[in-house]
């Protein structure tokens, strides 16, 4: 049998069936083939995207009538219909707009029609839940659908304006995490917000200091041009910590409470939720009684500016160089603490004869070594039950709370105890302002809007004073409103207002559950005395009671400065006195040196 080849399966087959270019006919002119175009054939598509032409883009929807939408446009892109596609053309990429485009030009100076809403075609409309629609854009085109820089329409931008040029917050902790700490706990906020605990009020143990009475010409709204300067006056003031405070020392040893803090470092934990900075509190258990302290320098002395504001201020390296030196998160903090340092002091009447004195004097001031006069302070130690249904022995816990002035109630004939922080503004329009208003033109005529507006950037700080003035069982709260006197300056400053609440009603304005604080400080306290060392389980029972009575050991709780979370480490004992003895005996030597040469 012979073998078929394939050229002559090629020849037997019909000549229109055969392979290869086709034979001229009538469809071809000079041999190139060309395709039929008509009005009447139709694509079953809304437009052709790939028509060209000055008509097609300058028109928009007017050029293309909307009675033959349906229908090709006649002619519609033959000049590359049958152009010759090269590898890896340009043709073959597609190019996002990114300039803006701009609207007037195309709608009204070269007699374009705007359709607004879902109103009749081909007449203007007003209103209507379409907005606003370019002309020359239409609705279908992926141009405007997908990459629309304004937002409008169903699929255009979904996040926040320039959020792409926005640098990304990478904050620095408060702390240095040694590799020696181990990490025992670590609780997100979301079920710190969860708790719940109902503490009874607490009672006063011990009252030290004195108080002058409060200026009640600060209330008077000034009249414009005429604000007060904020002055800097130099009076004795202090901030002393937990472990260094001797009245607390007494009442450890007598056996008063279990749980000793200072008002400053607990509001801090107890509005932990609220809080995006980074902070760190020092924790001490010596036998069963435990101290929560603090390092020298710690954020938690430092008043925040804006911390919660969804554009907060940002340090000059996060910026890229254009944010201002003096709007920078850490020196708004010090401006802030420098301001509510000289408010408190500036805005009481130092009268000797009006001077209310408490039974015990200031336990910190020294009349043979301080020159300068004692600040308005009294120091009132409160203990507060946070004992469980469930404990064999009561929990209390003892805190030092401050209060800053006095104030006559012409009704009750009493004096009420106040105390005084200040809110501060350093540029409405600076970046990091947080929406605010102008307080010189705003604060007189929409006082509850700007107030408002600093429950909302400044919630953490503000939470914390309602908490303070609450455990110090305070009856008003006063609120100074200081402005910088030059935007650009943080050397000067004017008050332009004191505005007065009674704690209970601005927690109940703000949110704040003081409840959820107490389950929050209970639930520290009971990790920090369920916590075991290592070589408790070496020890003998007999020797182990002996050795707790004296042991010392310290915790460190830190606040994540980039997740809302806080973690509780075990710290060696001398882990920040070592910092200390460091720093004075670099000193001395350098000292030392500087005497040789």
């Amino acid at each position: 049998m012979t073998p078929i080849s394939l050229a002559d399966i090629v020849s037997s087959l019909p000549s229109e069936d055969s392979w290869g270019p086709p034979t001229a006919t009538e469809n071809t002119l000079d041999g190139v083939p060309y395709a039929p175009f008509s009005k009447g054939d139709k694509l079953g598509r809304m437009a052709d995207w790939t028509a060209e032409g000055k008509d097609r883009e300058r028109g928009g929807r007017q050029a293309y009538n909307r009675n033959f939408r349906d229908q090709q446009i006649y002619g519609a892109g033959t000049s590359s219909l049958f152009a010759v596609q090269v590898a890896e053309d340009e043709s073959s990429f597609s190019v996002v707009d990114n300039t803006r485009t701009s609207t007037r030009g195309r709608g009204f100076g070269r007699g374009g029609t705007i359709f607004r809403g879902r109103g009749q075609r081909g007449a203007p409309q007003r209103g209507g839940r379409g907005g606003f629609s370019r002309v020359g854009a239409g609705r279908g085109q992926a141009g405007d659908r997908f990459y629309d820089q304004r937002g409008r329409g169903g699929r255009g931008r979904r996040f926040g304006w320039k959020d792409y040029d926005k640098p990304q917050r990478n904050r620095d902790s408060s702390v240095n995490i040694r590799p020696d700490w181990s990490l025992l706990e670590e609780v997100d906020f979301n079920r710190l917000s969860k708790l719940h605990l109902e503490t009874p009020d607490g009672e006063d143990v011990e009252n030290y200091g004195f108080l002058y009475y409060y200026d009640r010409s600060f209330d008077k709204p000034p009249v414009k041009g005429t604000e007060r300067k904020l002055q800097s006056l130099e009076r004795a003031a202090y901030n002393v910590t937990t472990s260094s405070d001797p009245v607390l020392h007494e009442l450890a040893e007598k056996n008063e409470a279990t749980v000793f803090a200072t008002s400053d470092i607990l509001s801090m934990l107890m509005c932990a939720p609220r809080s995006v900075y980074s902070w760190d509190i020092v924790i001490v258990r010596q036998g069963n009684k435990i101290y929560f302290d603090k390092r020298d320098g710690a954020s938690i002395d430092l008043v925040t500016v804006n911390e919660n504001a969804a554009d907060a201020p940002m340090e000059v390296s996060e910026a890229g160089g254009k944010q201002d030196s003096i709007n920078t998160p850490s020196a708004l903090a010090l401006e802030a603490t420098f301001i509510n340092h000289n408010f408190t002091l500036q805005t009481v009447v130092e009268s000797s004869s009006s001077k209310v004195e408490f039974p015990h004097p200031n336990p910190f001031y020294n009349a043979s070594e301080e020159t300068e006069p004692l600040a308005s302070k009294a120091y009132k130690y409160r203990r507060f039950d946070l004992s469980l249904e469930k404990d064999d022995e009561p929990l209390h816990l003892v805190i030092r709370t401050e209060i800053d002035a006095l104030m006559k109630n012409t009704i009750v004939n009493e004096d009420q105890q106040l105390v005084i922080k200040a809110l501060n503004e350093f540029d409405h329009k600076a970046q990091g302002a947080g929406g605010a208003l102008d307080w010189r033109t705003k604060l007189a005529s929409q006082r509850g809007a700007v107030v408002a507006t600093e429950m909302k950037n400044n919630s953490c700080k503000l939470a914390r004073w309602t908490t303070q003035a609450i455990l110090a069982k305070a009856d008003i709260m006063k609120l100074g409103f200081v402005s910088r006197q030059n935007p650009r300056s943080a050397a000067a400053h004017v008050i332009l207002g004191v505005v007065g609440y009674k704690p209970r009603e601005f927690a109940s304005q703000m949110n704040l559950n003081l409840s959820n604080g107490w389950a929050i400080v209970r639930t520290v306290v009971d990790l920090i005395r369920s916590a075991k060392d290592e070589e408790e389980d070496e020890e003998d029972e007999e020797q182990r009671p002996q050795q707790q009575e004296n042991k010392v050991r310290k915790f460190v709780l830190v606040k994540d400065p980039n997740k809302p979370v806080i973690r509780l480490y075990s710290v060696p004992p001398n882990t920040f006195e070592e910092e200390d003895e460091t720093g004075t005996d670099v000193k001395d030597e350098e000292k030392a040196e500087e005497a040789e040469e």
